[in-house]
């Protein structure tokens, strides 16, 4: 499978659309064929890869679309030399009909599937690309209305289009917004399976928008409103836990990362219940650092800004919550989800202060900046003496060590069982956003827990950032199978390789849609 690259779809007329990152055509440009798109309607199809001497084939509702153009498609693919490579495609406008602005766009090769190297389905992949790059292509040519072929996967098709078409643009005015399109499935397929994938897509972009939002207009009440109005209609339940039950709680590790901030911290516990409420929840723990300055311990001002999104974790757990009621999973989920701000003042955490967390363990906070485990320890210990959760996972963007291991390649996994490994790769591999799973030494615990004055360190001592972060969690789950996704490299602002259903230089939402297809598995077990 080729990596990926900054491959855009540009109107051409009849000219190869494919461009590098420096914006120079991959291949020659031929004379224009049509000036103007004058429908508002425009529509993706997809051709395979060459195989061998034999001429590229299109996919089935390809051929159905140019016997519907009276045979004009396929001749000019041929003429123009299509390979079918994902990511790059031709731009026609100007048909008659019911279309006047198709995309069509490589899928790669026909009956692609699981790579075991990759640890993923590049089948699925190459048509989320696919359908990803040709929507975005007709949305900035000002098309309205989008028809996706389905492509063998009209899951992943509609998974690819949405994400593609999505973009944070709530602060530009008006007139300069790029329009969102309407989104539909071309010709034949699983429309149910269309749905699905429209479904998780949209929680994906819930996470997204809320990742993305700048901090003054996402602060800790803004965001438990917007949970509200998002998860409320699905029939999830939403309490809104105020500064004083926190503080009623003793939930201390939390009130001393968010007490620098005038912005009041706030809990939230959301519950999802699609079976009987006597069976155990599957427990969500999301990080809610609505914007994360490193304290007293202040990051560098350059690139500070991203730190908006450290509250990507709480943002997954949300997106998740809203798929799992649309989809009907067969399961209770419970999500808790620390909000708060981490601001130096007066009144912060400092170097070398010590709480007692819930369960007795003193805790000291040698680097204020390493604020998440501090965040998320009361909490994680509260929820699950409340929910005696089958499972409990913690989803945060908490260790820079995870960034430097896999970069935007993975999500960091912590586990200790084989099974939530297992079902976890299995669904990173499916829905081409994938895990690596991390070691839980007790090597990591020795350095965390050796301390001479109190009994566990926020930082502990050496490298790897992200296994220690680990192990101070994993020391806070006694009992419960236990989980930790790390998106430091994932679930913030994507810069390098970025996926081109995905926008460059903004929050990811990720990795939503892997732990949906989780808990769809988890589901379908029993």
């Amino acid at each position: 499978m080729p990596s990926y690259k900054d491959m855009s779809l540009v109107r051409a007329g009849l000219r190869l659309v494919g461009q590098n990152g420096c914006g120079k055509s991959v291949v020659p440009a031929y004379r224009r064929y049509a000036t103007s798109c004058k429908s508002p309607k425009g529509v993706v199809v997809g051709v395979y890869s060459k195989d061998g001497d034999k001429p590229p084939k299109t996919t089935a509702n390809a051929v159905s679309l140019d016997d519907a153009l009276g045979g004009k498609l396929l001749t000019l693919i041929r003429e123009r030399g299509m390979d079918g490579t994902p990511g790059k495609g031709l731009l026609f406008s100007g048909f008659e009909g019911e279309y006047q602005a198709v995309a069509v766009v490589g899928v790669g090769k026909q009956g692609a599937a699981y790579n075991e190297n990759e640890e993923l389905d590049e089948g699925m992949e190459n048509v989320r690309v696919a359908a990803g790059t040709g929507a975005r292509a007709l949305q900035l040519q000002g098309m309205y209305e989008v028809h996706v072929d389905a492509m063998d996967y009209p899951e992943q098709a509609a998974e690819g289009a949405a994400l593609a078409v999505w973009r944070y643009n709530a602060n530009k005015r008006k007139k300069n917004r790029i329009q969102t399109p309407k989104l539909d499935m071309y010709g034949k397929g699983d429309r149910d399976a269309w749905v699905r994938g429209l479904f998780k897509a949209e929680s994906q972009n819930l996470a997204r928008r809320l990742s993305d939002t700048p901090a003054n207009m996402m602060t800790p009440s803004i965001f438990a409103q917007a949970a509200v109005d998002a998860l409320c209609p699905c029939g999830v339940s939403v309490e809104v836990r105020s500064m004083d039950w926190i503080e009623d709680m003793n939930l201390n590790s939390f009130l001393m990362i968010a007490k620098g901030s005038c912005e009041p911290p706030l809990l939230l516990e959301c519950s999802y219940c699609g079976t009987t409420p006597e069976d155990r929840p599957v427990l969500l723990l999301g990080q809610g650092l609505t914007f994360h300055s490193g304290g007293l311990c202040l990051k560098p001002k350059k690139g500070m800004d991203q730190y908006r999104g450290a509250m990507a974790g709480a943002a997954v757990c949300v997106g998740v919550l809203r798929a799992a009621a649309a989809l009907s999973l067969p399961m209770n989920i419970t999500a808790v989800m620390p909000l708060c701000e981490h601001m130096p003042s007066g009144m912060a955490v400092k170097c070398g202060d010590v709480v007692t967390l819930l369960n007795g363990t003193t805790m000291g906070i040698k680097n204020v900046d390493k604020a998440p485990v501090v965040q998320l320890a009361d909490p994680l210990l509260y929820a699950q003496a409340t929910y005696k959760p089958k499972l409990v996972i913690d989803i945060g963007t908490v260790a820079m060590g995870v960034n430097y291991a896999v970069g935007g390649g993975a999500s960091g996994l912590w586990t200790t069982s084989k099974s939530v490994w297992q079902n976890f790769r299995k669904s990173g591999g499916l829905t081409g956003d994938r895990v690596w799973r991390f070691p839980l030494f007790k090597y990591y615990k020795q350095i965390v827990n050796k301390n001479i004055t109190y009994d566990l360190c926020n930082t502990g001592r050496g490298p790897a950032s992200s296994c220690l972060a680990a192990a101070i969690l994993h020391t806070l789950v006694p009992c419960a199978e236990w989980a930790h996704l790390d998106i430091r490299g994932t679930g913030m602002l994507t810069r390098i390789n970025t996926r081109p259903y995905l926008l460059k230089d903004s929050m990811t939402g990720r990795p939503t849609r892997t732990v949906i297809q989780f808990m769809y598995q988890m589901a379908c077990s029993g």
